[in-house]
């Protein structure tokens, strides 16, 4: 699961974080393998800017789920930090880390600037440069090295690198490293992306063959209807999201797609092109056809209920469908 950390209309940066760790708490009693967070900044509607702090927290409430960022947007951090960060989180939590590179930087260029003060331009030689150092300092300590991440030396998390379009999938494949898309906002690039991926891996000393993890918005209920009527909130955010208006997560509205022109209709369509809506069967059967159309090899759920109770029902219906 990737969690947002969804901040409600209604309700507090506290009630926000606590809900991530019930649903956490949920989700690896269902038998999840993962709980990820994302890094946004700025945004009154998402509460997991500190990402590592997040990670630790929910780590701590939970006993076996890997839990890990998806991810950290590299170009706001010195990949120093990072690797101190979480090599302390893997000192605190063996082998139940994980770290997701993103190279995008999850928030407007000012508030980017805010973050990284002394580095204003970016090139397209910073991410790879980056990723290397970070791999660098996570691995073991090499002879002469002068710079050395502690913690985070020779606890060797596990990187993956995440990405929207096919820079990062070359990337991912270059250096034999796990990849994830972002088919949860980007869908359209899905196949072009993993195909790539897929194609141009070389085997590395940390993965011996392709591996893919996708993003899916789900929603599911006892029904369809209302399963639609659920998924409103989630149309309101995409629709803020697409229209500049970026706000809290709103409660259900009933007919909102109806309200809206058919090009705005098509537009949220389309940044939802890989999600998974419906009651039990139909959740179910999207699913597979998406495993079968992907061939991923892990689903990374994204699911943005207003109500916390019905959230943790979707998962249920989630874990149901992918057991059956």
């Amino acid at each position: 699961m990737l969690d947002l950390v969804a901040v409600r209309e209604g309700g507090s940066v506290a009630d926000a974080l606590a809900i991530a760790l019930r649903t956490a708490q949920h989700a690896e009693a269902l038998g999840f393998r993962r709980y990820w967070l994302a890094e946004h900044h700025n945004m009154e509607g998402i509460a997991s800017s500190a990402t590592a702090v997040l990670v630790g927290h929910i780590a701590a409430g939970t006993q076996h789920l890997r839990v890990g960022a998806g991810g950290i947007m590299l170009p706001n951090h010195a990949p120093l930090v990072v690797a101190e960060a979480f090599g302390t989180l893997a000192e605190l939590y063996p082998g139940r880390i994980d770290l997701g590179l993103g190279r995008a930087p999850g928030t407007d260029r000012l508030t980017m600037h805010a973050l990284r003060r002394d580095r204003l331009a970016e090139t397209e030689h910073d991410f790879p440069r980056d990723v290397a150092e970070l791999q660098t300092l996570l691995g073991p300590i090499q002879p002469g090295q002068q710079i050395v991440a502690m913690p985070g030396a020779g606890t060797q998390v596990p990187i993956w690198l995440l990405g929207s379009s096919l820079y990062s999938a070359q990337l991912a494949a270059e250096r034999g490293l796990p990849y994830a898309f972002a088919s949860h906002f980007a869908p359209r690039l899905l196949h072009p992306a993993v195909d790539m991926y897929r194609a141009r891996f070389r085997p590395s000393d940390v993965l011996a063959k392709p591996y893919v993890m996708i993003g899916v918005p789900l929603i599911a209920a006892a029904s369809d209807d209302e399963a639609e009527l659920l998924a409103s909130s989630t149309y309101q955010r995409v629709h803020g999201i697409l229209s500049g208006h970026r706000s809290r997560l709103q409660p259900p509205a009933p007919h909102f797609m109806d309200q809206l022109l058919p090009q705005q209709r098509a537009a949220i369509g389309d940044f939802l092109g890989a999600a998974v809506i419906g009651g039990p069967d139909k959740v179910r059967r999207g699913l597979n056809a998406l495993l079968q159309d992907s061939q991923a090899d892990e689903f990374m759920l994204v699911c943005d209920i207003y109500d916390p109770a019905l959230r943790l029902r979707s998962l249920d219906i989630a874990a149901a469908a992918c057991a059956a």
